[in-house]
């Protein structure tokens, strides 16, 4: 098989990324009506292990770990516990295109984060890009705060955590294959959440505690987690497949399926105002991404 031929599958695979991620994000949405953010993530963490388990069998993978390996993996772990956290709480109020608009200045905070941690060069125009990229995600949050508070800021806390996330991702998938890393994740996610689950109650941070599913709610539980386990297995072997720098803009259809779903199911339609916001993100996205490979085709090209 050509390099070419293996392009298409995994465009065709990052897309059904954005399709099914949105999924997570309204079974979530369901569920918080009745069931806590902890219990949520909780829940999610379960189903997706669950179902990785038999996975990582298959393939023959082993399910030992050495202790520098555990050691990142809980601190992914953590980082996605703490993207859903914040995430979960947002939308369990705020339409689901609104909250994901936000998240997606996640990028430039890579961007920023990479060049603390690892010495990445971020030139001016980058800068710019990242600036104006934050106020495309001000035209979000300005009317979101008026109309639902502070509550508004959490999906700029998903933001810094899933690029945590991401650059810990980076570190570790040059020691873990991404299969084993998902099941081992969220295997982890459940084990150090489960204790907050439990103590919650009692230190009263009731949003965060235990509380039993009834009814429907058994479904949208299922639902994070199935939704979790397709969308991000998609999305490894989409990158598998095709380069990152082919796969990155396509992302962006995330929203596009967010709003589809957002309508469908709660008849959010998001404001001209919001709509702006959106634009300004992606655009300014979209350029950070051309910026990334013009540097890389750079690199590759040998001095005469």
């Amino acid at each position: 098989m050509s390099s070419s031929d293996r392009i298409l599958p995994g465009v065709l695979l990052m897309v059904g990324f954005c399709v099914v991620a949105p999924l997570i994000d309204v079974s979530a949405k369901l569920a918080s009506a009745t069931i806590s953010v902890g219990q949520i993530t909780a829940a999610r963490f379960v189903v997706q292990a669950a179902l990785m388990a038999p996975i990582v069998w298959a393939l023959g993978h082993s399910f030992r770990l050495t202790p520098r390996v555990l050691g990142l993996t809980s601190l992914r772990a953590v980082f996605l516990i703490l993207s859903s956290y914040t995430f979960v709480s947002a939308v369990a109020v705020m339409p689901v295109a609104d909250a994901l608009a936000i998240v997606f200045v996640e990028p430039f905070v890579l961007l920023l984060l990479g060049w603390a941690f690892f010495g990445e060069a971020v030139g001016p125009r980058r800068i710019l890009a990242s600036a104006v990229g934050f106020a495309g995600a001000m035209f979000v949050i300005r009317p979101s705060i008026a109309l639902f508070g502070p509550v508004a800021l959490f999906p700029l806390g998903t933001a810094f955590s899933f690029a945590a996330y991401m650059i810990v991702t980076r570190i570790l998938s040059r020691q873990l294959h991404p299969v084993p890393m998902q099941f081992h994740t969220a295997a982890l996610g459940f084990l150090i959440s489960a204790p907050i689950l439990v103590l919650a109650l009692p230190a009263g941070l009731a949003p965060l505690g235990l509380s039993w599913p009834e009814g429907a709610a058994w479904g949208f539980l299922f639902g994070v987690g199935l939704a979790s386990t397709v969308s991000h297995m998609a999305i490894t072997y989409a990158l598998k497949f095709a380069p990152s720098a082919t796969l990155a803009p396509l992302h962006y259809l995330e929203i596009v399926s967010a709003v589809f779903f957002g309508y469908l199911v709660f008849g959010d339609f998001p404001s001209a105002m919001t709509w702006a916001g959106i634009a300004l993100i992606v655009a300014s996205g979209l350029y950070v991404i051309h910026r990334e490979r013009q540097l890389a085709r750079r690199i590759q090209v040998p001095m005469p």
